[in-house]
């Protein structure tokens, strides 16, 4: 496909993007396209049928989405979240992380930061009004899980790190799958469809953007251990216009983890952009599929619920399709996958339903610096170096030289480590709550906070600094009760067969982060967005235009 052709799909879609927010509607399509389900009003009923469905518009659901569409399949797309493209009072359709308000959290009256505390203090999180607000926590008593809420899911919400995993760790990991297709085709594929770009280093070194960084890696360097610079989603040219102070601020104006206004390539503008301007894709909002099941003529038969601002149901049908894509992550996915099995709606679903979970090795410390080695008052949001200790024998590490966007100097060098480790959790099914619970203790993120300690101890050492104690609610220097990476639960060859089909229900799919059992090593999506180019593009060709 031409570029020019692939630039015209992506303004249609762009244009209708903006055009249902700008109408207040829960349902976007390219206006006029007779084969886009639901499409013109948030009054009309959806169809009763559709040739395909994806639940969720993440990662893997924004790859299949587009990749059906070209295709010229009829496809509709289900979304928890709302649409984030409709200004607020302040003229900003995020809000930023220094005053947080409704937009910041998934029906919340508290932010809920992974930053619990700073100097013991509970001066971080506020209070706010419940809303469908765009990040998630979700609670499993020893363990909590970001989400991104809304279309585009993660990408919204993420530091846009764009990183592909080493091959021998990939190999590793998904041993099933072709490391030379992969690293020659779809992770080439992947990153330019997301619109991944790399810093201009010269200006790295003189930015005060990334002081945070230069102070973290000549620390790093100190100690034995080299840096990486990393690429992103996000456009650095328009950084340098940001801190130049001929553009709005976004990535240097504390937004991160509840949006970023300007400058982030996430999905919407990205591959959901595309897949729209098809005129094959619809995209429904505030949609919570509750059941799936499979009827006689082999159709799969979705219960959907339509929420509204205030998470009331105001609405409640029944959608068919031939074929469903699951792409509402490793929780979403799993979730619905075994209350389909437990229920007996789905029976025979194998005995690999919501195993093989893990964290990605998450653990986030913070180091206190000298007061010689500030880390400056304009902090970017976007990392753009990682300490490579991944080599280790003993301990391998990746470690995000994250920010601090505080507006004032801390004198703080924060770190979200990805360490590789082999604990996984599982999922069962609560009948009395009609939800997954997540099986992990605490107990099973000790190796990673082990691996941090081992390359953070050696930095501490080496430059005479400690950790910092104040920063996660309690006296705990490592914080390892949450994650950002949630993968596994679905796993490929196991839940499915080598593409993510399910196994023993044909035209059932899974195309997200489950797939992948429980680490890459480093920020996953890349990974998931090629892994879900493969699996698609066999799909496409085998089972739905034969």
């Amino acid at each position: 496909m031409s570029l020019s052709a692939l630039s015209r799909r992506r303004f249609l879609g762009l244009g209708a993007l903006h055009s249902a927010a700008a109408l207040g509607l829960t349902t976007v399509s390219a206006a006029g396209v007779e084969a886009a389900p639901g499409a013109g009003s948030k009054d009309r009923r959806e169809p009763d049928f559709v040739p395909a469905v994806v639940i969720g518009t993440g990662y893997g659901g924004a790859v299949a989405a587009r990749r059906l569409g070209e295709a010229g399949i009829g496809t509709l797309m289900l979304e928890t979240g709302q649409l984030w493209d409709d200004q607020g009072s302040d003229g900003n359709v995020f809000c930023t992380m220094l005053k947080p308000d409704r937009r910041s959290m998934w029906f919340r009256n508290r932010t809920e930061d992974p930053l619990a505390s700073f100097l013991w203090l509970d001066v971080v999180n506020r209070n706010i009004e419940r809303y469908p607000g765009v990040l998630d926590r979700v609670d499993f008593g020893e363990m909590s899980v970001y989400v991104g809420r809304g279309v585009g899911g993660g990408s919204l919400v993420n530091g846009g790190m764009a990183v592909t995993p080493r091959r021998d760790y990939f190999a590793e990991i998904l041993p099933s799958v072709d490391t030379d297709e992969m690293y020659h085709t779809y992770f080439p594929r992947a990153n330019a469809a997301l619109g991944v770009n790399h810093v201009d280093r010269d200006w790295f070194e003189s930015c005060a953007a990334y002081k945070y960084a230069r102070v973290s890696r000549a620390q790093a360097e100190k100690a034995g251990f080299r840096t990486t610079f990393v690429p992103n989603v996000y456009d650095f040219d328009y950084m340098r216009a940001e801190e130049a102070g001929q553009v709005p601020r976004s990535a240097l104006g504390g937004e991160v983890i509840y949006g970023n206004n300007h400058g982030k390539r996430s999905l919407d503008k990205s591959y959901l952009a595309t897949a729209l301007g098809t005129g094959r894709v619809t995209i429904q909002t505030l949609r919570r599929v509750r059941a799936i099941r499979e009827q006689a003529d082999g159709r799969y038969l979705l219960d959907v619920e339509h929420i509204d601002a205030g998470g009331e149901v105001v609405d409640r049908r029944e959608l068919a399709t031939r074929h469903l894509f699951l792409g509402a992550g490793s929780l979403g996915s799993t979730e619905l996958l075994l209350r389909a099995r437990e229920t007996g709606a789905l029976p025979e679903l194998n005995e690999h339903i919501g195993q093989c979970w893990g964290t990605n090795g998450n653990v986030m410390l913070g180091r206190a610096n000298h007061a010689w080695n500030p880390t400056g008052t304009v902090q970017s949001g976007m990392p753009a170096l990682g300490i490579d200790g991944w080599d280790d024998p003993a301990h391998p590490v990746f470690a995000e030289i994250a920010p601090m966007p505080a507006g004032l100097e801390t004198w703080v060098s924060l770190y979200l480590a990805i360490t590789k480790n082999p604990e996984r959790g599982r999922f069962s099914y609560d009948p009395a709550s009609d939800s997954a619970r997540l099986h992990w203790s605490q107990s099973q993120g000790q190796p990673s906070i082990d691996a941090a300690k081992a390359l953070f101890d050696k930095i501490n050492r080496a430059n005479k600094t400690i950790y910092r104690h104040d920063l996660f609610g309690d006296s705990r220097a490592f914080e390892n009760r949450f994650t950002y990476h949630p993968l596994g639960g679905l796993v490929l060859g196991k839940a499915t067969d080598n593409y993510g089909r399910v196994a023993g229900y044909p035209n059932l799919y899974v195309v997200d982060g489950s797939l992948i059992p429980g680490s890459t090593g480093v920020n996953p999506f890349v990974t998931i967005t090629a892994l879900a180019e493969r699996n698609m593009e066999r799909i496409i060709a085998e089972d739905l235009t034969r």
